[in-house]
C-alpha cells in the first residue's frame, strides 16, 4: 500500500491520490487467486511462507503463481525475501490495517440523510 495514511477518511470523501492508492490494493485483492494466496501466506506461522509451501493447493503453473505474488508485492500487501533457491513471502499487516481503517471509515455513516435540495 502506498505511503499515504488511508486511515483517516476525509469528511467529504477520498481525494484522487487516496482513491488511486486504495484502488491498487483493492484491484490486487479482487482476483480470487491473489486473495487465496494472501490467505495462504497469512495462515502460516508468523504470516510468512515459502512459495513452495503455498503453491500446492493451486492448479496453476509456477510462473502464474509468481505473477500473482508479484502483483500482491507491488500493491504492498506482501514483501518477499529470497533465501537460497526459494522466495519467502510475508504479509504486510500494516497495509492490511490501513485498508481495514479505510473500509471502516467508508462504512461509518455520519448524521442524517438529507435531500439534495437542502441548502445546508
Amino acid at each position: 500500500m502506498s505511503k499515504q495514511n488511508l486511515l483517516a477518511t476525509p469528511a467529504r470523501g477520498l481525494d484522487a491520490d487516496q482513491a488511486g492508492a486504495a484502488s491498487l490494493v483493492l484491484k490486487a485483492l479482487a482476483d480470487p487467486v491473489r486473495l487465496r494466496l494472501l490467505s495462504e501466506v497469512a495462515a502460516h506461522p508468523g504470516g510468512e511462507a515459502c512459495v513452495c509451501d503455498i503453491s500446492g493447493p493451486f492448479d496453476l503453473s509456477q510462473p502464474t503463481i509468481s505473477h500473482h505474488l508479484k502483483v500482491l508485492r507491488e500493491a504492498g500487501l506482501v514483501s518477499s525475501d529470497r533465501r537460497s533457491t526459494w522466495v519467502y513471502y510475508r504479509v504486510n499487516t500494516a497495509a492490511l490495517q490501513q485498508l481495514s481503517g479505510l473500509l471502516d471509515g467508508l462504512a461509518a455513516v455520519q448524521g442524517e440523510p438529507r435531500p439534495c435540495e437542502d441548502p445546508q
